[in-house]
């Protein structure tokens, strides 16, 4: 039997499912090392307990599912049908069993991760909305469930460390946690520059040399600008960086 592939001519979409993939695996294997016994222990995530994150994760593959078949079907399906909706379905996802909420995670996964290898090459550039109300093509579905799995897998806080994220990862992380920024602040913010140590290369919120600007290496720089960490990172002039500003 033929093995079934992505319907994907684009290498730089084919190295992105590939990223996604791996990650899927890193958090896979961190949420197999958690016994069902630590279930309840506190998450890395103010207010939500390791429950609530694995039912998250969960039930955010089954969110971007939805979207997939958007692009698949040009039938408008939401990741969420109301804002309500992702609220309730983690608090409903924390009170599950724990080996009800393994299965949420691996079969909502599989379920995602067979999406994508049967969206049409065409549907790759479909339009879809994402739940913070963005028009973009089909294909950043790959990115926004990326994030999930590599950065929520050091939320599980049992070992998960974002220096064990690929360097391509925290190259787009940089990129993408700036670009967030950008969208949300006003032009009148100040602008805030991410200076890695240890590449050559430094990015900012605007083209200009003024406001805030953050040094430390790539990694630190990434714990920092997702808020998962204050470590290695300095101003300019090595006195502590303040906290970052929010990101998702």
């Amino acid at each position: 039997m033929v093995a079934r592939t992505d319907n994907v001519s684009d290498p730089q979409l084919a190295a992105a499912l590939s990223l996604m993939r791996r990650g899927q695996a890193f958090w896979a294997r961190k949420l197999n090392e958690v016994r069902d016994a630590d279930f309840d222990a506190p998450s890395r995530l103010p207010g939500w307990s390791r429950r609530h994150l694995i039912a998250h994760v969960g039930f955010n593959a089954r969110a971007v599912a939805r979207l997939v078949e958007w692009a698949s079907t040009g039938v408008e399906t939401p990741m969420y049908s109301s804002p309500e909706q992702r609220s309730e379905e983690i608090e409903f996802g924390a009170t599950l069993p724990t080996e009800a909420l393994r299965n949420l995670c691996a079969h909502a996964a599989i379920h995602l991760n067979v999406s994508w290898r049967d969206l049409p090459e065409e549907a790759w550039t479909h339009e879809v909305r994402t739940a913070q109300g963005r028009i973009v093509p089909a294909s950043e579905t790959v990115w926004i469930r990326t994030r999930e799995v590599w950065i929520h897998a050091v939320d599980l806080n049992n070992g998960a460390r974002v220096a064990d994220f690929p360097p391509e990862l925290i190259d787009a992380l940089l990129d993408d946690i700036v670009r967030v920024w950008r969208r949300k602040r006003s032009p009148l913010e100040e602008n805030i520059t991410l200076q890695a140590t240890d590449r050559a290369r430094a990015v900012s919120i605007r083209d200009d040399d003024e406001g805030l600007v953050v040094r430390g290496t790539a990694v630190d720089l990434v714990g920092w600008g997702i808020g998962r960490s204050m470590r290695g990172v300095v101003r300019a002039d090595g006195s502590p960086a303040p906290r970052a500003p929010e990101w998702l």
